[in-house]
């Protein structure tokens, strides 16, 4: 199942890559709970040996307002 998180700044989404991605590289499963910005109410939580792939992109304003998988920033 894909999954879309967004971060104001780029730093921000680039930090939330790198906890992910060394979560993992360190072959344990964990528990990892995501939050929103905007609401922090709103959380997902994953089970980092089922995460396959993770990316970053920055969000276009010419997208139409889909979303796709990965953490986008607004640039």
């Amino acid at each position: 199942m894909p999954v879309a998180v967004q971060r104001k700044e780029q730093s921000a989404a680039q930090d939330l890559y790198k906890q992910i991605k060394q979560a993992m590289e360190s072959g344990q499963p964990l528990l990892l709970e995501l939050t929103c910005e905007k609401e922090e109410s709103k959380r997902i939580s994953l089970l980092t040996s089922e995460v396959v792939a993770v990316q970053t992109y920055e969000k276009s304003s010419l997208g139409g307002g889909s979303k796709r998988p990965g953490f986008s920033f607004d640039g």
